[in-house]
């Protein structure tokens, strides 16, 4: 079941994707090379528990950790280590799920570490983003779930490059997942209708080589089979009678990259 949610709970999760964002724009200071995913997680914490957020991945089936930080061919749930150092050129994939007063915001974003990438990695990232944004683009009243998941694999694919087909974005609420499950492929016009109160996190997850992946000997890296280069990135939504409301963009716009 889809649980719809009331003006009080979407304010609740407006709130917790704000300071959240919050936390990933500050975040970018740390990511340079010689830092270590272990540190850039313990300081994601604190600043969490600062503005008064819990950290709902830690504890999470077992998971010690408030982020997962992904590195380059690590698609997602990348486990923070003090033996996985940041170098020049990496790409960092960093997706934290906080509540504020028992509601919940997920959100992931991408970084650079050191020099500018080359334009092909640029590239990437940006279909990245623009498929993120085509699929919150569906995020509307009245569409279907798979006009998201439709988008985003058009967009991905037109440009030369797969999506991954063993996760999926989905609900949240309460709950750090709750239903529906949303895909980033297929056909446009399936699943439920989308109505007023929905909240969706939307979590488009490619590749630049094949699309199969594999979990490694930690139990919950993803990363890719071929070690091909992966991005990911999130955002909460909100289905309104209206435009889609994003809750963990500062300005709640969608286009372009916000940290």
């Amino acid at each position: 079941m889809i649980i719809i949610k009331n003006k009080f709970s979407i304010a609740k999760m407006e709130k917790a994707g704000q300071l959240l964002s919050e936390v990933l724009k500050d975040v970018s200071s740390l990511i340079k090379p010689g830092v270590s995913t272990f540190e850039v997680n313990a300081w994601i914490e604190q600043e969490l528990r600062s503005k008064g957020l819990v950290p709902r991945a830690k504890g999470y089936r077992g998971y010690r950790y408030a982020s997962c930080i992904s590195v380059n061919d690590a698609v997602i749930h990348g486990v923070p280590s003090s033996d996985i150092i940041l170098k020049n050129g990496d790409l960092v994939k960093i997706d934290v799920i906080a509540s504020w007063k028992g509601y919940c915001a997920d959100m992931a974003r991408m970084f650079f570490v050191g020099s500018a990438a080359s334009q092909e990695i640029e590239n990437f990232v940006q279909v990245a983003q623009q498929a993120l944004d085509k699929g919150i683009e569906k995020a509307r009243a009245g569409n279907r779930l798979s006009d998201i998941s439709a988008a985003i694999q058009r967009e991905v694919e037109q440009n030369g490059f797969q999506v991954v087909r063993d996760f999926a974005g989905h609900g949240i609420g309460k709950s750090v997942h709750e239903e529906p499950e949303i895909p980033n492929y297929g056909k446009p016009g399936e699943g439920p209708i989308l109505q007023p109160g929905m909240v969706l996190a939307i979590e488009p997850m490619i590749t630049m080589g094949s699309f199969e992946v594999e979990v490694i000997d930690d139990g919950w890296t993803v990363k890719t089979k071929d070690k091909s280069l992966a991005a990911h990135v999130e955002d909460t939504v909100v289905i309104t009678e209206g435009e889609p409301r994003i809750l963990t963009r500062c300005n709640h716009q969608a286009g372009g990259i916000k940290l």
